[in-house]
């Protein structure tokens, strides 16, 4: 049947009607906030190019994860940045390390009211900068990483985060960081992998915040943006070493990428709003080149409606306020 019979125009016609039949829709409970915690901080410090997020202290941090509960947030994903970095990063792994610190103090404020997370890679903590430990020639050591990686996991577990985040992209990471958990009786911790994580152009920003070191790039082991089925491959074998989430980063230039792995996942598909496409939003709507508020929501739906069941963005507790205003 064509036109004059068929007007797809009879379902537009009014905001009742688009929300009636709207195909999907965001959800506050589906919503995770990235947050920086930065050792000696007194205070919450803006990060420049990221307006309106900050690397907190932990007072700050603490505030911000009630906040997030108070809104009904999913979760949050913590970053931890230390004062002083080694080749090993060995400031992950001390229970009294910034991050593992953080996570303490946020599973204290808000108990299960809201999932905590935390990112299990060395790169905020190395001295150099990468994902993982260097060999004699400075390439990234795969399987000498995977060894800190698992005590890393545990580590945070003990300091009680819910879910860890393993996103260094090193073969075998999942097995070995399940295996470590198993192991240390914390089975009840989930793994949220970072199954398709890309080399982007787009983590500028991110950089900023984490005080990163790096030299160089880390095209070695994070994922080339020609490759596509590339990525089901890395997201199977996750699920097969025992992932009970898995996520793809970036997410809104990789949204292709996110529908290919919800087509065919078993287990929850999470994709990553990272720094610089916030900063992107952020930078044309200060310019009044675009509406902030209708990109924002519009990017965070085109993640959805791509398949991601959760999403991961630095806009979670302003969102979180509109979602609750539009009811």
């Amino acid at each position: 049947m064509g036109f004059p019979e068929h007007r797809p125009r009879r379902l537009r016609q009014n905001p009742a009607i688009r929300r009636l039949v709207a195909e999907n829709e965001l959800s506050t409970r589906q919503l995770i906030l990235p947050a920086f915690v930065r050792e000696g901080l007194g205070q919450a410090n803006e990060i420049t190019s990221m307006p309106g997020v900050v690397q907190h202290s932990m007072d700050s941090l603490k505030a911000a994860a009630n906040d997030a509960a108070e809104r009904g947030l999913g979760g949050i994903m913590l970053f931890g940045i230390p004062e002083e970095r080694d080749e090993t990063g060995s400031a992950g792994l001390d229970p009294q390390g910034i991050l593992n610190q953080g996570i303490a103090a946020v599973r204290a404020e808000v108990g299960d009211e809201l999932v905590v997370m935390s990112d299990v890679c060395l790169d905020e903590f190395t001295s150099h900068g990468h994902c993982g430990v260097l060999d004699a020639s400075g390439q990234v050591d795969n399987d000498a990483t995977l060894e800190i990686y698992a005590q890393m996991a545990v580590a945070q577990a003990e300091a009680g985060a819910h879910v860890l985040g393993p996103s260094g992209m090193m073969d075998g990471q999942i097995a070995v960081i399940r295996q470590a958990l198993d192991q240390a009786g914390r089975q009840d911790v989930s793994l949220l992998a970072y199954s398709a994580k890309y080399a982007s152009a787009f983590y500028g920003p991110f950089r900023e915040a984490v005080d990163s070191q790096l030299v160089g790039d880390r095209r070695t082991y994070q994922m080339d943006a020609a490759n596509r089925s590339e990525a089901v491959i890395e997201a199977e074998l996750d699920i097969a070493e025992g992932a009970d989430m898995i996520m793809v980063k970036p997410a809104m230039s990789y949204l292709d990428i996110v529908r290919d792995i919800a087509d065919f996942s078993p287990v929850p598909v999470s994709a990553y709003q990272i720094s610089g496409e916030y900063a992107m939003i952020e930078a044309a709507a200060a310019n009044g080149w675009i509406d902030r508020k209708g990109a924002v929501l519009e990017s965070l739906l085109s993640i959805k409606r791509a398949g991601a069941q959760q999403i991961l963005t630095y806009y979670a507790a302003e969102v979180a306020g509109w979602l609750k205003e539009g009811k």
